[in-house]
């Protein structure tokens, strides 16, 4: 487990705002709140899972505190320094420590690239000039993820998704970087690489003390590698727990609706009681007032209408964006 002592990165209050322009002189005139006043912590050697619904946020939220978008507002900090003062030089010094596997293996990689230069132009560009040790760096991460010598020399058209996605996996690891963002890492996988690929990643955090931000859609996947999970709506975390505690007893109604359809492999289980969400996701561009998930919610009171609840610590290690999250109504 982690040590709550040591939090290798620090997120507080990020704001990434998308302007919105129009008019003869392409004025601002709105603008696509993708990420409002996200805070998270995450310790050394912890996985945390980051759930939620497409458009709430996740992907742009893992893109701003590695820099790959300037967020509109707040602050980064990793091992303890404030990153987003860091000039071109110091950020490209810090790309060793902090690496992302990206979402689509197909625009992530250079199609003009055999897989020998995709993988080693990290190594390159960070000061292994030496063809050979570069070539057997290479090999070596192939062999790691699953693909062969013969592959070095190919481009990325002549691989299937899942091996495409597989070299994003290598190339993030080439620099045995401390944290990985992992941006729907396995869901261009079959299933039977999918698990391949998740015990790699759980071995290799194992072996080099690595930390993980894992992006994803598949709830099961996330309950299996995440120490904790975060759930993000519309921009907002609206709760966050350690992953057994919020997969046995969520809280916050978003969270509740999406664990019940989450199925259940083992059908002689009980299945518990599919929660149907009633609408659509509200625009970014304008959210509602208050508690943004209140149109959906079966619980909504008028305070939920009229004011925006904070996340508050309701049981140790347990936080909650809902005014009601702690009353018993809302437990499933």
């Amino acid at each position: 487990m982690p040590d709550p002592q040591k939090a290798l990165l620090e997120a507080v209050n990020i704001v990434k705002y998308f302007p919105i322009k129009g008019g003869v002189f392409l004025k601002e005139i709105a603008a696509v709140k993708a990420v409002d006043g996200v805070s998270l912590t995450i310790q050394e050697g912890e996985t945390v899972g980051l759930v939620g619904e497409s458009g709430c946020g996740k992907t742009t939220f893992g893109r701003a505190i590695l820099r790959l978008e300037e967020p509109t507002s707040g602050e980064i900090y990793f091992e303890g320094q404030s990153i987003l003062d860091y000039d071109k030089k110091k950020m490209q010094a810090l790309r060793k420590k902090m690496q992302i596997i990206f979402q689509d293996p197909f625009s992530s990689l250079n199609p003009r690239k055999t897989v020998a230069h995709i993988i080693g132009e990290p190594l390159i560009v960070h000061g292994m000039h030496s063809r050979t040790k570069r070539d057997e760096r290479v090999l070596e991460l192939l062999t790691v993820v699953g693909l062969r010598k013969e592959h070095m020399r190919r481009y990325p058209h002549q691989f299937s998704g899942g091996q495409r996605q597989r070299i994003g996996v290598a190339r993030a690891l080439a620099l045995n970087p401390r944290l990985i963002v992992c941006d729907e890492a396995v869901s261009a996988l079959d299933v039977s690489i999918q698990a391949q690929v998740i015990n790699l990643l759980k071995d290799l955090q194992d072996d080099f003390g690595l930390t993980y931000l894992f992006i994803s859609h598949d709830l099961s996947v996330v309950e299996h590698v995440s120490d904790r999970v975060a759930v993000m709506y519309l921009g907002k975390i609206v709760e966050i727990a350690p992953s057994k505690i919020l997969y046995k007893k969520p809280l916050q109604p978003y969270t509740q609706a999406l664990l019940s359809a989450v199925p259940i492999p083992d059908p002689s289980r009980q299945r518990a009681n599919r929660i149907i969400l009633k609408g659509d996701v509200p625009s970014p561009i304008d959210p509602p007032p208050g508690c943004s998930f209140h149109p959906r919610c079966l619980y909504a009171k008028d305070t939920c209408r009229e004011n925006t609840p904070a996340l508050k610590e309701i049981d140790p290690g347990h936080f909650a964006a809902c005014y009601f999250a702690g009353q018993v109504g809302l437990r499933p």
